[in-house]
C-alpha cells in the first residue's frame, strides 16, 4: 500500500511523559476552549427550558436549578483541571479512572462511551441535524440517510488531522455562540410577560424531575479532556480551558432561561415545547423561526463535530493499553489521526441512525454516565488532598444523588443501563486473559 496511507501500529504497553504518544500536539487553550463549549451545548437548550419548567413552574426554581446545576458543571470543572494538572496521559477522563481506581474502571468507561453514551447521543443528534435541514432546504431524503452521511462526512474531515477537525469545530462554535446572542437578543424585543399572581407549590421530587434534566444539558465538557495527547501543553490548557469554557456556557444558559421565562411566564413557559422558536416568532416573525432553525441546526452540527474529534480517542487509548482491537491503536501517518477510531465512532453511529434504536439508548445515559462522573472525582482522594477538597465533595455527592434521582424516576431504562455496564465485566477479564 502506497506509504501516505500507511497505519502506524502500537504494541500494547503503558505510555508516559518518558515515552511520548506519536500523536500530532497541535491544540491551543483558544480551541481546548472551543471544544469544551461545543462537548456542552447541543440542541438541548433550545427545548429544555420548557422541560424544567413543565416540572416547576416557578421563575426562581427555574432559574434556580439552572444556577445550580452550573454550580455543579463549575465543581466539575476545578475536579477536571485539578486531574489534569496531576496526570496528562493519553485519554484524559478514561486515564484518570485507570491510574485512580484500576484498568477494568476505565475500560468500562469506554465501553458504555461507544455502546451506550456517546454513540446513541451522536446518532440522536445526528437525526435532529437531518430533519432541521430538510425543514429549511426541502431536500427529498430520508432523514435517517442525511444523518448517516452527515456522521461519515465528519469522520472525513477528522480523518485529515486534529488541527483540521479543531479548526471545522472552532468555526461551528462560534456560528453557536452567535445564534444564542440572536436569541437572547430577541428577549428584549418581546414584551416582558406580566406576573399572573399564580403561586405554585412545587413537590421536592419535582425539584429533583427539573435538576436531571439541568444536569443532562450541562454535561460533556469533560470531553475535550480525551484530547490531553494531542494538546501543546495539557497541564495548563486542558484546567484553563474547561474552565473557562464551563463558564462560558453556564452564563449563556441562565440567560436563554432568563429570556424565556421574561418572555412568556412561568407557565407559559411550562405549556411550550417549543419556547426558544416561541420567543424568535414574537420577536422577528417568521425569518425569527427560519433563523432560529439554522441555528438549532448549526448547534447539533457542531455537537457532532466536537464528538467526532474527542470519543474516537479513548478507544485508541483502550487499543493501546490491550483492551481492545489492535487495529484501533492505529495512526493515519499522514495526519497522525487514530483513524480506525474515527471510523469506528462514524460507522457504528451511523448504523445506530438508520435502525431508528437511538430513541431507546439515550434513556440509558444519564445514570452511567454521572455514575462514571463520581468515580472520576472521587479518585483524586485515593491520591492524595484534592486542591479543593470541598469542591470536589461537592460533585462528588451532586453525581451519586443525580444516579439516584434517575433510577429512582426511571427505574427499567436505569436497569438496562446498569446492565449494559455489568455486561462489560466479563468481557475485560476475557479479554485481558486473552493477551496475557
Amino acid at each position: 500500500m502506497c506509504t501516505t496511507f500507511r497505519l502506524i501500529s502500537h504494541h500494547h504497553r503503558q505510555y508516559t511523559n518518558e515515552n511520548p504518544l506519536p500523536l500530532a500536539r497541535q491544540l491551543n487553550l483558544f480551541d481546548i476552549t472551543m471544544i469544551v463549549m461545543g462537548g456542552i451545548i447541543g440542541s438541548g437548550i433550545f427545548m429544555n427550558p420548557w422541560v424544567v419548567a413543565r416540572e416547576a413552574p416557578v421563575t426562581s426554581i427555574i432559574l434556580g436549578v439552572w444556577i445550580f446545576g452550573g454550580a455543579v458543571a463549575m465543581a466539575g470543572a476545578f475536579v477536571y483541571a485539578d486531574l489534569a494538572a496531576r496526570n496528562t496521559a493519553l485519554g484524559g477522563q478514561y486515564a484518570y479512572l485507570r491510574d485512580g481506581w484500576h484498568p477494568s474502571v476505565a475500560f468500562l468507561y469506554g465501553w458504555c462511551l461507544l455502546l451506550v453514551i456517546q454513540t446513541g447521543g451522536m446518532a440522536a443528534v445526528a437525526v435532529t441535524f437531518a430533519h432541521y435541514l430538510v425543514e429549511m432546504t426541502g431536500l427529498p431524503w430520508p432523514p435517517a440517510a442525511i444523518a448517516s452521511a452527515t456522521l461519515l462526512v465528519l469522520a472525513a474531515i477528522n480523518l485529515a488531522g486534529v488541527k483540521a477537525g479543531s479548526s471545522v469545530q472552532n468555526l461551528l462554535m462560534i456560528l453557536k455562540i452567535l445564534a444564542i446572542f440572536a436569541l437572547i437578543a430577541a428577549g428584549f424585543f418581546v414584551p416582558a410577560h406580566p406576573a399572573t399572581g399564580i403561586t405554585h407549590v412545587v413537590p421536592l421530587r419535582n425539584i429533583g424531575g427539573a435538576l436531571t434534566p439541568v444536569l443532562f444539558a450541562y454535561g460533556g465538557w469533560q470531553t475535550a479532556s480525551f484530547l490531553s495527547g494531542e494538546m501543546k501543553n495539557p497541564r495548563r490548557d486542558l484546567a484553563r480551558g474547561v474552565l473557562l469554557g464551563v463558564a462560558g456556557v453556564v452564563t449563556l444558559y441562565v440567560a436563554v432561561n432568563w429570556v424565556c421565562v421574561r418572555a412568556l411566564g412561568p407557565d407559559g413557559l411550562a405549556q411550550t415545547p417549543t419556547p426558544a422558536s416561541a420567543v424568535m416568532l414574537s420577536a422577528f416573525g417568521p425569518a425569527g423561526g427560519r433563523l432560529l432553525a439554522a441555528g438549532i441546526a448549526i448547534s447539533t452540527l457542531g455537537f457532532l463535530s466536537q464528538s467526532m474529534l474527542t470519543a474516537p480517542r479513548i478507544y485508541y487509548a483502550m487499543a493501546r493499553d490491550g483492551v481492545f482491537f489492535r487495529a484501533i491503536g492505529t495512526l493515519y501517518e499522514r495526519t497522525q489521526a487514530p483513524a480506525a477510531a474515527i471510523l469506528l465512532q462514524a460507522v457504528l453511529a451511523a448504523a445506530i441512525a438508520l435502525s431508528g434504536a437511538y430513541d431507546q439508548i439515550l434513556n440509558y445515559v444519564v445514570s452511567i454516565d454521572f455514575i462514571f462522573f463520581g468515580l472520576t472525582g472521587a479518585a483524586l482522594f485515593r491520591k492524595g488532598r484534592p486542591d479543593h477538597p470541598v469542591t470536589t465533595l461537592f460533585f462528588v455527592a451532586a453525581c451519586w444523588i443525580t444516579v439516584l434521582a434517575t433510577i429512582l424516576k426511571a427505574p427499567a431504562t436505569s436497569f438496562i443501563g446498569l446492565g449494559i455496564l455489568a455486561a462489560g465485566v466479563p468481557v475485560y477479564f476475557l479479554w485481558t486473559a486473552k493477551n496475557r
